[in-house]
């Protein structure tokens, strides 16, 4: 199964900023219990690498994204450790390129259609949406789905349990990411029965729109 009908089988994707590797099974047991078995490791902290070679030992079922990937230093580090995709806050060509290169499915962000084309043109059809809500939200991705039908998207920011229910019934997305069932704050307390309560609830939205 190719990574994108994963993650679209998949739904919702929990995006998790570690300060702690040791933090990382136990995490990745608490999403797979709750029916989450999907991670976006962000390289936002000096954690992630080491994180995203725990879980991807431990835990070689799940789909396993590395985030926040700016740099083609970084990719390599993720996929060195066991990452299956890369994904970005923004669209830098060269990191793209890179990432075409070595093999592995990469998932840019975009805000405006000149970025989706950058897109197109690079060969991708499957791109983040970032900063989702502050940036006009589904209302916006429709828009411009409307212009290119065969782009599907990736909405993070912003999105949480209220809202991810209409995201995930629009055909153009492909799933979103979240942060709100792995909070940082019951991260650090290791509040990891609260972590897959949420977890239960995300996955079973999913299960309610798309079966």
């Amino acid at each position: 199964m190719k990574i994108e009908e994963k993650i679209r089988k998949l739904g919702i994707i929990p995006v998790i900023v570690l300060d702690d590797p040791g933090h990382a099974v136990p995490l990745a047991e608490a999403l797979i219990r709750g029916g989450l078995y999907a991670a976006e490791v962000t390289f936002r902290t000096a954690a992630a690498e080491a994180a995203i070679r725990k879980i991807s030992e431990h835990f070689p079922e799940m789909t396993l994204l590395a985030g926040t990937v700016l740099t083609t230093e970084q990719a390599d580090r993720a996929v060195g450790a066991g990452a299956q995709a890369i994904v970005s806050p923004g669209l830098n060509p060269v990191t793209v390129k890179h990432c075409q290169e070595i093999g592995v499915p990469v998932f840019p962000g975009i805000l405006t259609p000149s970025e989706i084309e950058c897109a197109l043109s690079l060969g991708l059809h499957t791109v983040k949406y970032f900063p989702a809500e502050a940036s006009g939200g589904l209302k916006m991705i429709k828009a411009m789905a409307a212009a290119y039908t065969n782009v599907q998207f990736m909405p993070t920011g912003g999105i949480n349990a209220e809202n991810v229910r209409t995201y995930l019934m629009d055909p153009h997305i492909i799933a979103c990411g979240g942060s709100w069932m792995v909070k940082k704050d019951l991260i650090n307390a290791g509040e990891f029965d609260r972590i897959e309560a949420l977890a239960r609830e995300a996955s079973e939205i999913v299960r309610e729109i798309r079966g």
